[in-house]
């Protein structure tokens, strides 16, 4: 199991997977679909790999099952785990945004339902047909799922400076479980997805999923685990929010551009710049309501 070299601010967490979870990559994919129909945290056309594993489904292709990696088990974790090996964080935080997200959502007018989970390593088939792990975390809302590669989060710290940390993992989980509230509430489909610019429905719909990202955040350590009576996390301290917000700053459309190019355009943008990413992550986390964080409604972003 991989570790964490930073130990995080897991308390209760209850010694059981996470119940959609899974591990591994083997999983059948619906027909049909297309790349627009998977939400990722990064825009993978600014990384300069290979998407090979993606491509049939710009022509609205069908997608198979992809054979991926088995990582492990995430059976009987413990807090301790859960702040030492991501395979347990992962089920530690879905577990937290379920709990969050059954009261919040509701409050807004839209009942919640969990999404599945799924770590795999390589590249797996989801409703939306095959991904590799080149876009980094994904969220198909054919299957209502959110797909994961943990080594994803190496790449953020050696390749585009990401400081690392427990809760910088955790955001990243967020944001795609902010794209699951999307689709239950119905504000995806009701974006153009299709375009790209500073402005787009694209930028939007990313800027939007940090925002409920950061709304998660400001509320995880009061969320009380049913199974032990203790919250599931201490109280987050300033040091663990810079490095969330070092992996939002790390996936902003320009800092990804600069990376892979040496320069920025702004008209190709799909999830806006890292200050952007960066400043709706911290409205969610300081207080903003669902209402507040719908960026498609946002006059200026």
């Amino acid at each position: 199991m991989q570790q964490h070299a930073r130990e995080g601010p897991w308390r209760g967490h209850r010694r059981c997977p996470y119940p959609s979870f899974r591990r591994g990559g083997n999983r059948p994919a619906a027909v049909g679909g297309g790349i627009v129909g998977l939400i990722g945290l990064l825009g993978a056309v600014f990384f300069n790999v290979d998407l090979s594993g993606v491509a049939n489904l710009a022509d609205g292709g069908s997608g198979g099952a992809r054979g991926g990696e088995t990582i492990g088990s995430v059976d009987d974790c413990t807090a301790e785990q859960a702040n030492t090996e991501r395979g347990c964080r992962l089920s530690a935080t879905a577990q937290s945004l379920d709990a969050y997200w059954a009261v919040a959502l509701p409050a807004a007018g839209t009942p919640y339902a969990k999404p599945g989970v799924v770590s795999f390593g390589g590249g797996t088939g989801t409703g939306c047909g095959d991904a590799t792990s080149a876009p980094g975390p994904l969220y198909g809302p054919p299957d209502q799922t959110v797909d994961l590669d943990l080594g994803f989060y190496d790449g953020l710290e050696t390749r585009f400076g990401a400081t690392g940390g427990p809760l910088a993992e955790e955001y990243v989980i967020a944001h795609e479980f902010g794209h699951h509230v999307q689709h239950l509430t119905g504000v995806m489909e009701s974006a153009d997805r299709t375009g790209t610019g500073p402005a787009s429905d694209s930028v939007r719909i990313e800027l939007m999923a940090d925002c409920l990202a950061g709304m998660w955040t400001g509320n995880a350590a009061t969320m009380i685990d049913p199974d032990t009576g203790v919250t599931l996390l201490d109280p987050i301290t300033a040091a663990e929010l810079t490095d969330a917000l070092s992996v939002a700053a790390a996936v902003g459309d320009d800092r990804i551009q600069e990376s892979a190019t040496g320069t920025t355009n702004p008209e190709a943008w799909t999830h806006g710049s890292s200050e952007q990413r960066q400043r709706w992550f911290t409205a969610g986390y300081e207080g903003a309501t669902f209402e507040e964080c719908n960026v498609l409604e946002a006059a200026t972003l």
